[in-house]
């Protein structure tokens, strides 16, 4: 046997209290912002996950001096002396992550050269770096294809540049924020994500000294600096683990109050959640009548009784519903009465998970067609990106291997959802970014054991 099993005992509904913490999908990228800095940074409120320590791995190695800080998830990083790292170091420390990418701007600024390893990540799509390349020859710099990865240097300097990207990803507009800040003059992007991750991101850097401005229709400008400084930074919650609990309350028929939690970040999400159903209560209002000082706030989601209603979904980027909301909402539209549709535009391939919940007694098919309002790139291709979910379905116990994070958590709340006990196989995976999630679900009354 491997302790990477959980038992999870199902059909008790989930109530309690937890507490999300900064964005798995900011955290990691303010870390690499750090090595931008000619001083050292404090980023607060990092959640304990398997993500940041892969970053605090490759910070280490290219001498960045990473510490905790006085408050319990304060780091502090100090990249006075940084250094070159060796390929097969960063493949060690880098393992699945595609965190190394980002690191080519920063470290071509500060070296004037960096590495990039094979990438991993979770199986979902290709996700394919061409544009990051693509992008970074534009500023200026040299790739070198290898066997073991990718060298590049910037013989001339990094500088300025126009680029528009063929569709708004959140890593493509990541490198170019981190390699423009300190590029000889104006970069402008085009069709840019604009996700809160971004936005906070980019209150990083400018707190950094970064400039750069947020134009309309998608367009960032940024005006490039010889130098900047380290900073100091909350980051906003974590919008994805913030659902994750809440679909978990509705596919159990329970209540999570999940501190910490803003609505403004989750707006579509919520009404989204009102509309299958649930219920929820924005508990920092609360909070506030009560005259309660030093009190965290946040969103309290419950399952009210009755029937759910099915829904027609579609993912998109940000301000749409979100990609990483689908898979865990999908466990709880088992519930609801009627079919509901999931159109995934943002990643090809993201359905699969919906195999094991069909062996668990879903009514789940998918289809190659786009059944969503507007066609999407994966139409034509092949692949099947959409998902029609009958219920309510009688969920029973069943082994599940985790396939990737977000799926993983699926998987987890469909056991805890399910009667009997079901062998959850690979569950350290999703420590990969929900931190301590055995000890919330613990704290919720959930009946689960390593075995």
């Amino acid at each position: 046997m491997t302790d990477d099993v959980l038992a999870v005992h199902g059909g008790t509904p989930l109530h309690g209290q937890i507490r999300v913490r900064g964005a798995k999908n900011l955290v990691s990228k303010a870390m690499v912002a750090a090595l931008l800095g000619e001083s050292p940074s404090r980023l607060f409120d990092v959640p304990r996950i398997r993500d940041v320590e892969v970053v605090r791995g490759l910070l280490g190695l290219h001498g960045v001096k990473v510490s905790d800080g006085a408050d319990d998830g304060e780091l502090v990083m100090d990249p006075t002396n940084v250094e070159s790292a060796s390929s097969d170091e960063i493949n060690v420390h880098a393992g699945s992550s595609r965190i190394p990418i980002l690191f080519c701007g920063p470290l071509l600024h500060r070296l004037g050269h960096a590495f990039i390893p094979d990438l991993g990540g979770c199986h979902i799509g290709p996700r394919p770096i061409d544009f990051h390349i693509q992008a970074l020859r534009q500023f200026g710099a040299v790739v070198d294809k290898t066997p073991e990865g990718m060298h590049l240097t910037a013989p001339n300097g990094l500088h300025g540049t126009k680029l528009e990207l063929p569709y708004p990803s959140v890593g493509a507009t990541e490198q170019v924020l981190l390699t423009a800040v300190r590029a000889e003059g104006v970069t402008e992007l085009r069709n840019a994500a604009i996700e809160p991750e971004i936005m906070d991101l980019i209150c990083v850097l400018q707190k950094m000294g970064a400039i750069i401005t947020v134009h309309t229709d998608r367009v960032i400008e940024i005006l490039g600096v010889p130098k900047l400084h380290g900073y100091n930074h909350k980051p906003i919650p974590d919008r994805i683990e913030a659902a994750s609990w809440a679909a978990a309350a509705l596919a159990t028929r329970g209540e999570i109050e999940v501190l910490g939690a803003q609505q403004a970040d989750m707006m579509t999400f919520l009404n989204v959640f009102r509309s299958i159903g649930g219920e929820f209560e924005i508990t920092d209002a609360r909070v506030a009548r009560q005259g309660v000082t030093g009190v965290e706030g946040g969103i309290k989601f419950w399952h009210p009784g009755g029937e759910l209603n099915a829904v027609a979904l579609e993912t998109d980027v940000h301000p749409g519903f979100m990609t990483d909301w689908q898979q865990p909402l999908v466990v709880a539209l088992t519930q609801a009465r009627g079919l509901s549709i999931m159109h995934e535009t943002v990643y090809e391939q993201r359905l699969g998970y919906t195999e094991a919940l069909n062996t668990m007694g879903a009514t789940i098919q998918v289809y190659r067609d786009c059944l969503g309002g507007t066609p999407c790139r994966f139409g034509r291709r092949n692949f099947k990106h959409s998902a029609v979910i009958a219920g309510p379905s009688k969920l029973h116990a069943a082994d599940l291997v985790i396939p990737d994070l977000r799926a993983g958590f699926s998987h987890l709340i469909a056991a805890l959802a399910a009667e009997g006990t079901s062998r959850v196989y690979g569950v350290d995976l999703i420590n990969r970014g929900y931190e301590d999630f055995e000890g919330k679900l613990s704290a919720l009354g959930a009946l689960v054991e390593r075995i």
